[in-house]
């Protein structure tokens, strides 16, 4: 009969996590998490844990819901003490890792539905510093909101204004007082947009010039960038882990070991989140555009450049199409031969990322579904490839083979037909379907423009359409784009008869 394994928690913890958790319990609340997700846990909370045990870094998160249906995920991390098991597996310089930690970073878990006094009252602790948020785009978002003080409100910046009101008010408009915001959600300019949010409700709520004036000097809202896969709960091998563990978690987090944030702020901000210092892959800087284009034009690039060749040939996962030998290195080809040198950042650097982002891509725990990918994947690559396309060509006069034969691929992905239900479907180069999804407007034209089946006809109307690209693209500094296309598509016919 099977061992009945107890659940994570202070009382059944090993003992460097009872200690560890004792410590974090007994220090002051310096950071305020809104968002008790994977995603927060297996990044922000996993680097604080690094800088304590490095001794950098004294105090704990409290940490709190965004919406009400966060609940049963806080409850459950409530239940176990705040204490939940992080596992790091994947590829690092090619090599397989695995790395199992248990966290112990919370000493507050407040349901601000339930407990809203107490939410607001991390207002008053003296010690807090730092606001971390992922709310997902949709929480990162002003939305119009009655005044209240005395009861939750769900919007995520109405409750932050609402907490920055109460410190203004408890500390006396006090300069030292202010707080800094890092936004994890993945927006640009997220902390400039947060910023702007919360001065909307103070105006919205006629608070009082004073505090605005303290809002917009003496707190930050700092712009960032993160990059991490947290796939969380792996439900698969989830009994073979907890045997492994001898307990089981209901909080089990699972991510890659790859992690990166790029903070737009002076790195004198080490001196309260000592990252840097803990060897962990943070970079302070006054400019995040360097690493939104490196992230777009390769990481995302090289997804949106993979995908419609890899399903019209019957890959079905990333993994899989990388390791196949002709696809896999067509694309890391492409990404050396002309995605890095058509993008303005120093190629040894940009090179460094590409061999990181491949062994993201081979990871074996992350099966990344090309057709999740594929999801609209017209705008994609309007805004992750035609650049660095239009780049090469002004820059050599030439067209780029991979970058046009991935836009043929995708113009033949794209040769759809409308089902019963109003669906659109493809097919692969052996004729299997393939559903594809994305704006019906699009769908609908991309079918018009395969209606005769003639590959020229419609390479020249999706060419064409300066709607999509911002421009007519049929041709490109004298490079006549549309007909190279055309005998691309035409000879993968001709391949089929």
């Amino acid at each position: 009969m099977r061992e009945t394994l107890d659940q994570l928690s202070r009382l059944t913890a090993d003992d460097s996590s009872q200690q560890r958790l004792a410590a974090v319990k007994s220090e002051p609340v310096r950071v305020l998490q809104i968002g008790e997700g994977n995603f927060l846990r297996g990044f922000a909370d996993w680097m604080i844990q690094q800088c304590r045990t490095q001794g950098l870094f004294q105090g704990g998160v409290a940490v709190t819901q965004p919406r009400p249906s966060g609940a049963k995920k806080l409850a459950e991390l409530k239940a176990q003490d705040g204490l939940y098991t992080q596992l790091i597996r994947g590829l690092k310089n090619g090599q397989p890792i695995e790395e199992i930690e248990i966290i112990a970073v919370f000493n507050a878990m407040i349901d601000p539905y339930l407990e809203w006094e107490r939410f607001m009252a991390l207002a008053d602790e003296p010690e807090l510093q730092v606001v971390v948020s992922n709310t997902t785009e949709a929480g990162l978002r002003y939305i119009e909101t009655a005044w209240t003080s005395q009861q939750p409100v769900e919007s995520f910046p109405a409750k932050l204004t609402l907490l920055l009101y109460r410190r203004f008010e408890t500390f006396g408009g006090d300069t030292s007082r202010g707080l800094i915001m890092l936004p994890c959600e993945l927006l640009e300019r997220n902390g400039d947009t947060l910023k702007a949010c919360v001065l909307q409700h103070a105006d919205d709520w006629h608070l009082p010039e004073t505090f605005k004036q303290w809002v917009i000097s003496h707190n930050r809202f700092l712009n960032s960038l993160v990059d991490r896969i947290v796939t969380g709960y792996p439900a698969d091998d989830a009994e073979a882990l907890f045997d492994k563990l001898q307990y089981r978690d209901a909080m089990l987090n699972a991510a890659e070991p790859y992690h990166f944030w790029a903070i737009e702020a002076e790195p004198e901000l080490e001196r309260v989140l000592p990252f840097v210092k803990a060897g962990l892959n943070v970079v302070w800087t006054d400019d995040l555009k360097p690493y939104q284009l490196r992230k777009v034009r390769i990481l995302n690039g090289a997804h949106t450049l993979m995908t419609p060749i890899g399903l019209l040939s019957g890959a079905e996962h990333v993994r899989g199409l990388m390791e196949h030998p002709a696809l896999g290195q067509w694309v890391r080809s492409t990404v050396a031969n002309e995605i890095i040198p058509s993008v303005p950042i120093d190629s040894s650097s940009l090179t460094a990322y590409a061999n990181d982002v491949y062994d993201r891509y081979l990871n074996p725990f992350i099966r990344h579904r090309l057709l999740d990918i594929a999801m609209n994947s017209m705008s994609k690559f309007k805004a992750r490839l035609l650049p660095t396309l239009i780049a090469y060509v002004e820059s050599n006069q030439a067209l780029p083979e991979g970058l046009v034969r991935g836009l043929a691929a995708l113009i033949r992905l794209y040769r759809v037909e409308q089902q019963a239900d109003g669906s659109y479907s493809s097919t692969t180069f052996d004729g299997a379907p393939l559903p594809i999804r994305d704006d019906a407007n699009v769908l609908e034209a991309m079918a018009a423009a395969w209606s005769g089946g003639s590959s020229a006809a419609a390479a020249e109307q999706v060419l064409s359409r300066a709607d999509w690209w911002g421009q007519d693209i049929r041709t490109l500094a004298g490079c006549d784009l549309a007909s190279t296309v055309t005998a691309i598509l035409e000879q993968w016919e001709d391949e089929r008869r």
